[in-house]
């Protein structure tokens, strides 16, 4: 019979334990101990000796150092592509981004490959590596990013273009891709963002659509039959084109009217004139890591990340990730137990998420939350949900949510109003929301946040004012239902900026102007008075900007290169985040930004993204925004299919709950 699990603490792993899960004998506590010891030892190995004396006069030194526990190590003589995995913001950023771990095991798992990791470097290590001559290099080798093979982008945030460009420029590399006339080195990248890569056209040679674990091994191997058989970087760029999800900029010729819009999108030397996304269809079949890097340092999201399913049955029409990652497909209950047993055997973390974009929409949730029970209850591991929905929050979930810590619930209502959320399409009722609340309440919650957008197509003052009654309701709930009053009451009011987005319903609609923005806050703000409430509001400049690269095209090439060469570098991050700079440099280059933000687009306009496919089609993007005009919601895909057009995927019906 195995012993109670033995606890080992490493030296720098912030206080995550690391519990000894397998058969617990006396070897297999000592193995561990020898594994944890190697890690370490690597870790001192990797540093480059300039490192040794920039490290100390830096923060957070462990973001710069590797060798962490699970970091795939190779051996060069038998590798013969070089990956360098580069993710436009801080470490402890990219680490929590389970994209980036499942590509990053994907491409370790070819044999012959070896995939390293850089990130962007905070403002005082980009100053030492800028000052000693050090170039950006990858965490496992320390070698300098620009001598790999393929330097690739993961990119899901618009505001992360300028860190892509700092990052080459800190590896050395000529920023345009017409000045990188070599196949070595190939700059790729991927993400959500590059549903609409236009703004970053003129410095990647190709962007990667839809789902990379299928899409990049292919890519990969494409590119080592190019190295064997020295093709030359313009026949190896035809070549990708053919890939279903490969988008090539420079074979599009971009062609624009008078009045700025575009006259023409026209593919040549063969590229189809739709780039199709890419699709995993089988959840089961594809990669989880289950043996994933234990990060030296605490990150943001600290823990084991179980993707219980992708795409979404809900179709609200403000949501870019709703609509690009359909269809829905689901793990199987079975292999996510499985997977997250093993997650936690291997890491030693303490907590889980199970994660989506909706993750109380997964069929099989109470089931799966009972078959982890005992594992999570003898292993002291909570686990945990993200944001959850007001109209399927049950007494039962809230049950196996107990068992872990009582840590605050957050519901996105979005709305204040119930038109403004049929306009939506967010089909939650406030009655729905009322009933969660007391469930929580009941159950002994006393800490909720709700999440809103201001600045929704068609809303009204009536509409923000809801928000602060949606508030005030929450308080009077808590009074009336509370089974613990002794704890106090704490509602937290976020709202952010509604930025209208490619392939949605509201990817025709105008971004309403900062003045606008600023009063629909104050008036808020004004609103707000239970003393409970707590309201966050997100920064404007941020958010204006980000419309701005959202819908761009390929002109804002320009502006991206002149306001990096003026300081902009961290942009996701509103410390370093300056608009002014950016302002200058649209001046600079002649063209306005509300251009790109605030103007509403027609029907017949072709957008900067009109030769990309996510399968969902424009006429039923059109149909939902003219549905939003009237205030009228459209069933979620469970009760009804709409005819979007992502069942082509599947050959069929498309979701399977």
């Amino acid at each position: 019979m195995c012993p109670s699990p033995g606890v080992f603490v490493p030296a720098g792993s912030s206080g995550r334990l690391f519990v000894i899960l397998a058969c617990h004998s006396a070897e297999n506590r000592l193995e561990y101990l020898h594994r944890a010891a190697d890690a370490a030892r690597k870790r001192r190995m990797t540093v480059d000796k300039r490192l040794e004396r920039i490290l100390p006069r830096v923060q957070k030194p462990a973001r710069y150092v590797g060798g962490e526990y699970n970091e795939v190590k190779k051996d060069k003589s038998e590798v013969d592509l070089r990956f360098a995995f580069c993710f436009p913001d801080t470490y402890e950023i990219g680490m929590s981004n389970l994209g980036f771990r499942i590509l990053y095991g994907v491409l370790n798992d070819m044999p012959g490959v070896w995939c390293e990791r850089a990130f962007a470097p905070w403002t005082d290590m980009e100053e030492e590596l800028r000052k000693n001559g050090i170039p950006l290099f990858a965490l496992e080798s320390g070698d300098p990013v620009g001598e790999f093979d393929i330097v690739a982008f993961s990119v899901g945030y618009e505001m992360a273009y300028t860190a892509m460009l700092n990052m080459l420029d800190l590896s050395g590399l000529p920023l345009r891709a017409e000045d990188r006339p070599e196949l070595r080195p190939l700059v790729i990248a991927g993400g959500t963002a590059m549903y609409n890569a236009e703004p970053v056209a003129d410095f990647i040679d190709l962007a990667l659509i839809g789902e990379g674990e299928e899409l990049l091994p292919e890519v990969v191997e494409l590119y080592r039959k190019a190295r064997w058989e020295n093709w030359d970087k313009p026949r190896f760029l035809r070549a990708a084109a053919e890939i279903q999800g490969v988008y090539v900029p420079s074979l599009y010729d971009i062609s624009y009217r008078e009045d700025g819009t575009i006259a023409a999108i026209t593919p040549r030397d063969g590229a189809p004139e739709k780039v199709v996304k890419r699709v995993v269809h089988d959840m089961d079949r594809s990669y989880y890591p289950v043996r994933t890097i234990v990060p030296s340092t605490e990150i943001v999201h600290d823990r084991v990340t179980l993707e219980v399913f992708r795409g979404c049955i809900r179709g609200c029409r403000f949501c870019q990730a709703g609509y690009v990652y359909r269809p829905v497909r689901c793990r199987s209950r079975e292999q996510l137990a499985e997977y997250a047993q093993a997650a936690i055997r291997d890491s030693g973390y303490q907590e889980m998420t199970l994660s989506s974009l909706s993750t109380s929409d997964y069929p099989e949730l109470v089931g799966l939350c009972d078959d982890l029970e005992a594992f999570c209850g003898k292993n002291h591991v909570n686990l945990s949900l993200p944001s959850l929905r007001a109209d399927n929050f049950s007494m039962e979930l809230m049950q196996r949510l107990q068992r872990g810590r009582k840590a605050g619930l957050t519901f996105a209502p979005e709305a204040g109003t119930q038109r403004l959320r049929d306009a939506i399409n967010k089909n939650v009722t406030e009655e729905e929301l009322t009933e969660s609340l007391k469930t929580a309440f009941s159950g002994g919650w006393s800490a909720v946040k709700l999440y809103f957008m201001l600045g929704l197509p068609t809303e009204t003052d009536e509409d923000v004012l809801g928000i602060a009654e949606m508030a005030n309701h929450a308080v009077h709930t808590w009074r009336e239902h509370a089974s613990n009053k002794n704890r106090g009451l704490r509602v937290t009011v976020s709202t952010s900026w509604f930025v209208p987005k490619p392939f949605t319903a509201f990817q025709w609609e105008p971004q309403i102007s900062r003045a606008e923005y600023e009063r629909r806050v104050k008036l808020l703000r004004e609103a707000i008075t239970a003393k409970a409430v707590t309201y966050n509001w997100h920064d404007g400049d941020t958010s204006f900007l980000e419309a701005v690269l959202a819908r761009g095209d390929r002109r804002l090439g320009k502006v991206l290169e002149r306001a990096f060469r003026k300081g902009a570098k961290l942009d996701a991050w509103s410390d370093r985040f300056d608009l002014n700079r950016w302002l200058e440099a649209f001046a600079e280059c002649g063209l306005d930004p509300e251009f790109y933000a605030c103007r509403e687009r027609s029907r017949e306009e072709i957008l900067p993204w009109s030769m990309i496919s996510c399968y969902v089609s424009d006429d039923y993007l059109w149909r939902q925004r003219e549905l939003a005009h009237r205030s009228a919601a459209t069933p979620d895909c469970r009760t009804q299919c709409s005819g979007c057009g992502a069942s082509a995927v599947e050959g069929g019906e498309c979701y399977h709950g």
